[in-house]
């Protein structure tokens, strides 16, 4: 078997990271209520507050969550008790199903 390049190195530990990391966002998905996207970011959530501000003619967004999980590959943790996003851009929010108990 030929001996792998430092590129195709790379690209496979990305390939297992991102694999684990997708793992792990099944196994915790259940515990939260929201999913929020950014341009930059994907989360999970329990407590979302979204607030349009205005500065100089130009809308942002001012983005609270609380209880959240970060989809970041090269976080080492994770889970986070507080997050404060300011974006310019589109912030997705969804309600999660609710869970049959």
């Amino acid at each position: 078997m030929p001996a792998l390049s430092a590129e195709e190195d790379l690209d496979q530990f990305e390939a297992e990271i991102e694999l684990a990391l997708y793992q792990e966002y099944r196994a915790v998905l259940p515990m939260f209520h929201y999913v929020v996207e950014t341009e930059r970011r994907f989360y999970l959530a329990n407590d979302v507050k979204v607030t349009p501000r205005d500065a100089d003619g130009t809308t942002y967004f001012e983005v609270e969550l609380g209880d959240a999980w970060v989809w970041d590959m090269y976080r080492p943790a994770r889970f986070v008790t507080s997050v404060r996003v300011v974006t310019f851009k589109d912030v997705n929010v969804e309600a999660l199903p609710e869970k049959d108990l």
